[in-house]
């Protein structure tokens, strides 16, 4: 038995043309997600610990040791800082107008701007230990050094236009987190204009 092809072929681009009704996806709503006050103390630092180790916080801000497989950041000064007597090579001049470069313990950064130092970040108070998550928001939103209105921009390489929009949950998370660390003394130098170099 021959079937007619025409209208076969007919009936399948019918078919293929049809809409497909696929349900939408429900959003999670602001009202579903738990805010700052109903998370328990333990899961906001927990949070914390997750975002501190995803958006690259240790990369920076903990000093190195070298392994068989490079640097890694040095468990026991973990978000301390740049080391206060670490003594950094000679910069050579044409960095500062063409090159931004960073130290091999990657905790300092020099280009156009001087000499940056990573702060300590850890619950001491040569840290943030003595910070208000006031404080900690607006250095993370805005750039400010030690969070404190109307003093200096944070330097670069410190990313904090990324997470100037970062949800206040996350930022509670993350100080939260900081402030349960280990405290690790260690003041970080000032940075050094490039005039000074």
């Amino acid at each position: 038995m021959r079937i007619p092809f025409i209208p076969v072929l007919a009936a399948l681009l019918a078919a293929c043309n049809a809409p497909v009704h696929t349900p939408e996806p429900t959003p999670a709503t602001p009202a579903s997600l738990p805010t700052v006050q109903e998370e328990t103390l333990e899961a906001r630092q927990e949070r914390g610990r997750y975002l501190v180790e995803i958006m690259g916080c240790n990369d920076c801000h903990s000093p190195k040791l070298m392994g068989s497989n490079g640097p890694y950041p040095d468990p026991e000064r973990l978000l301390s800082g740049h080391p206060a007597g670490q003594v950094l090579p000679a910069v050579p001049k044409a960095v500062l107008k063409d090159w931004a470069l960073f130290a091999m313990g990657n905790t300092a950064a020099v280009g156009p701007w001087g000499i940056s130092y990573a702060a300590n970040i850890t619950s001491d108070a040569t840290g943030i230990g003595a910070w208000s998550e006031e404080q900690f928001a607006r250095a993370m939103r805005e750039g400010k050094w030690k969070g404190l209105e109307g003093s200096r921009p944070l330097l670069p390489p410190m990313p904090w236009p990324n997470f100037a929009r970062m949800p206040d949950a996350d930022i509670s998370a993350i100080y939260a987190y900081l402030m349960s660390t280990a405290p690790v003394e260690n003041v970080v130098p000032a940075p050094v204009p490039p005039n000074e170099l």
